[in-house]
This record gives C-alpha cells, sequence and structure tokens, in this order.
C-alpha cells in the first residue's frame, strides 16, 4: 500500500486531494497543525491524521517520528500547506510581510521534506508533489494574456516561484526520487475567499496524477490540470 502525507490537508485542496488519494488506495496521513480541526477531517474521511505545523522544526521532526515508528517508511509527500500573506498594496509589503509567507511556502517544504527524506528514502518509489501556484511561473506571469499577469503580489508570488526552484534542485539532487511542481488552478477554496473558478476536485487533478506516477513518471516538471506549463 502507498503512505502518503498531505500538509495542510485538513480542509480545501488537502482535504480533497487526501479523499481522491484514499479511494487510489493510498494509505493516508492527514497533516494539520490545529489538532481538532485536522482530528475531525481525519475521522471524517477514515484516515490517519499526524499532527504538523509546517513552521516548526519540533512538530515536524514529531510527526516524522510518529510515521516512521507507524510504518518504517514514506512512500508519497504532497507539500500543500500554504498561505497567502493577505492583501498588501505592494508599497506596504515589507521585509517581515515576505518573511512570514516564506516561513510556510518556503522554508515549510525545505523543514517538513529535509525531516521526511530517511523515510522517502525507505521506499521502493519515492515521490514528492510540490503545490506551487500559475502565480509562480514567470512564463505565465509575463504573458498578458494569463489573467496572472495582471496581479502584483510579491509575497506569495514570489514564494510560489522559489518552491518552484526548490522542486528543480531536489529533483536535481535526488533522481531516484519523482519530484514534480504542480499549479492546482484558480480554485475556490478558502484562500481566495471561495472565488475560485474551478471546484476542489478540478483542482487537485494535477496533485493526483503527480502523486500516482510510476517509478519511470516524470521528474522536475511543473504541470496543472492540463499538463506541462511554463517555468
Amino acid at each position: 500500500m502507498t503512505i502518503t502525507l498531505i500538509t495542510g490537508a485538513n480542509k480545501g485542496l488537502g482535504y480533497e486531494a487526501a479523499r481522491r488519494l484514499k479511494a487510489e488506495g493510498h494509505s493516508i496521513y492527514l497533516g494539520a497543525r490545529d489538532k481538532g480541526r485536522g482530528t475531525a477531517a481525519a475521522e471524517s474521511l477514515g484516515v490517519r491524521f499526524v499532527q504538523l505545523d509546517v513552521t516548526d522544526d519540533d512538530s515536524v521532526a514529531a510527526a516524522a517520528d510518529d510515521i516512521r515508528r507507524r510504518d518504517g517508511r514514506l512512500d508519497v509527500l504532497i507539500n500543500n500547506a500554504g498561505i497567502t500573506g493577505g492583501r498588501s498594496k505592494p508599497e506596504d509589503v515589507t521585509a517581515d510581510t515576505i518573511r512570514a509567507v516564506y516561513e510556510t511556502n518556503v522554508f515549510g517544504v525545505v523543514r517538513v521534506t529535509h525531516a521526511m527524506l530517511p523515510l522517502l528514502r525507505a521506499s521502493e518509489n519515492p515521490v514528492i508533489v510540490n503545490v506551487a501556484s500559475g502565480l509562480g511561473s514567470l512564463g505565465i506571469v509575463t504573458d498578458p494574456k494569463r489573467g496572472e499577469s495582471t496581479y502584483a503580489s510579491l509575497s506569495y508570488a514570489s514564494s510560489k516561484s522559489a518552491l518552484v526552484m526548490l522542486t528543480i534542485q531536489y529533483a536535481k539532487a535526488f533522481p531516484e526520487f519523482r519530484v514534480n511542481v504542480v499549479d492546482p488552478g484558480y480554485t475556490a477554496t478558502d484562500l481566495n475567499g471561495n472565488s475560485g473558478t474551478q471546484n476542489v476536485t478540478e483542482g487537485t487533478d494535477a496533485m493526483v496524477r503527480m502523486a500516482t506516477i510510476a517509478k519511470d513518471g516524470p521528474t522536475g516538471r511543473f504541470e496543472d490540470r492540463g499538463g506541462v506549463i511554463p517555468w
């Protein structure tokens, strides 16, 4: 059975990915910062909860120890936890504003990935899926035909670009892994006040596809639900 950890999975895209991957036969660890909400979400899906705050070293280490005790390995890591950092005007964005977003969206991914590497190395087919955004694609945000090109999002967009580069570097560093990054698309979730034009099932298509790839599948790719997208 494929053992999968999804961070930030008590609602939205993470929750839907957990639901879909469980249906695919994965044994899911639903990671969430809030114990009450995470436990309730896990129970509603019939999966296992692991308390995990991606911004806290001790929390991440404890989650890795918990998975090690229970299963001894991890096959799929989905780094889904993320924050927008609000909608500050660019002139109001400070270094502290950006630092807070990077703590979750960038450093949190590094923190979790680093802690889970020994467990992933114990897998016969280790897979990492990082959840970014079209706003993190240089090709998309500079394309006047794309809606993403109209946003000036210093904190969030730059954090997702950093995550895209992290993915490329992880894929190069660990060729025995499958390491990819996805853009869910403009999906109705709490992050955007449920204003997205896609539902969460559509928004998790790329996540689920990349979480279920074979050992000889693609690595170092940036995809959305339609396929490969520009860096």
